[in-house]
């Protein structure tokens, strides 16, 4: 593509300071401008990327913005473009991180507008679902049908990738003319998970350790590097294995300290494995916070700048279309169910409920690059006013 290094990296920095809302926004806007404006690659080839990233551990919005630099400029286009998309959210982290530590973050003043950027977060992810569901979907009853799979999986705490797997496969068997053998792994599937999963997902809060222990760089370097390689289906599932490094085994810091960080990440512009930074600052300071943030978005760079040929070879393979299609139904089923808890724990009030529907309108009448920025930055001046 005719896009200079800095011109690359330039425009995923861009992405990376309107990146608010988490994957499903994120993925969105990519798609948006990547996709449907400048026509890098076709919305069918896109599905079928996002839907192999969804399947690999990683954060999948940064895992999209490497292969798109990869697809403009090789392997250094592909470093350029993901280093442009995580920065924004590192940088902020790592100073909030630091701001935490020295002072605390008990102001009203900062709690009024985070109180007020919530609920526009929940529009942002709200109108995401709607955009990326219209296009993986299209009215095809099957691919309805795995979404509302997927979602239910979702509800009964089912590992990501074994729901996308099953996915997958039912929407391959559908498209071989095995209606009935697929109907019957659905059935299968739906009596298996809730016999094996109901009760299977880990406890986020399970300890309180008010004694905190010293920690060293390579300790937190391998637990991020650890986690990234963990993280199947999105960050969400980073969750439980960093809290157990840091709170219950390496003991560096307090499941409140823990909490704390993924609260800030949810309210920055990049990926919510940024919380990663918060908890490496609590263990090892500056360098802590650097080397975790190494170990955690490692697998992400690496997938793409050393096996992009085999992905493109999967993606281009149209026996393995039909596949991916399923998956990226059962994608949209997840990340629909993630969006209900949110928005379930977000507008709980009157100002929450007005500041979500404001956002709303203007994120669904607005086509203007910008304004994700000024929802979020509205959002928190409507804050302070109303909290």
């Amino acid at each position: 593509m005719k896009i200079s290094y800095l011109n690359l990296f330039l425009k995923f920095l861009r992405f990376g300071f309107l990146a608010w809302g988490g994957p499903v926004s994120q993925i969105a806007m990519i798609r948006q401008e990547l996709v449907e404006d400048e026509k890098w690659i076709t919305p069918e080839k896109f599905n079928r990327v996002l839907a192999i990233y969804q399947a690999l551990p990683g954060p999948e919005a940064h895992e999209l913005c490497v292969y798109f630099g990869m697809v403009a400029r090789g392997r250094i286009g592909a470093l350029l473009a993901g280093l442009g998309f995580m920065l924004p959210g590192f940088i902020l982290m790592f100073a909030l991180s630091w701001f935490y530590v020295t002072y605390g973050i008990t102001s009203q003043l900062f709690q009024s507008v985070f109180l007020g950027m919530q609920p526009a977060v929940a529009a942002l992810i709200v109108r995401a679902v709607h955009r990326i569901g219209g296009h993986a979907l299209h009215q095809n009853k099957w691919l309805w049908s795995l979404a509302i799979f997927a979602g239910i999986a979702q509800l009964l705490d089912v590992n990501f990738l074994i729901t996308l797997l099953i996915c997958g496969f039912i929407f391959a068997l559908v498209t071989r003319g095995q209606t009935r053998f697929a109907v019957l792994f659905l059935v299968v599937s739906v009596f298996s998970i809730i016999y094996f999963n109901l009760n299977s997902s880990p406890n986020l809060i399970t300890t309180t350790n008010p004694e905190i222990v010293a920690t060293n760089s390579l300790t937190l370097f391998i637990s991020g590097l650890r986690a990234g390689l963990l993280t199947f289906g999105g960050a969400y599932t980073a969750i439980p294995f960093i809290q157990h490094d840091a709170v219950e085994v390496g003991k560096w810091m307090t499941n409140a300290q823990f909490l704390d960080g993924l609260a800030l990440s949810g309210l920055l512009p990049a990926p919510l494995i940024i919380f990663s930074t918060f908890v490496g600052y609590i263990g090892g300071g500056a360098l802590g916070a650097i080397v975790m943030t190494i170990g955690v978005f490692a697998p992400a760079f690496s997938f793409t700048m050393i096996g992009h040929e085999y992905l493109e070879k999967l993606i281009e393979n149209k026996s393995a279309h039909a596949f991916l299609d399923g998956i990226t139904a059962g994608v949209v089923g997840l990340i629909s169910v993630t969006a209900l808890g949110i928005l379930n724990e977000t507008i709980l009030e009157l100002n929450s409920f007005t500041i979500f529907s404001l956002a709303l309108i203007v994120l669904f009448a607005s086509k203007s690059k910008w304004t994700i920025a000024w929802v979020v930055l509205g959002a928190g001046v409507l804050g302070l006013i109303f909290f």
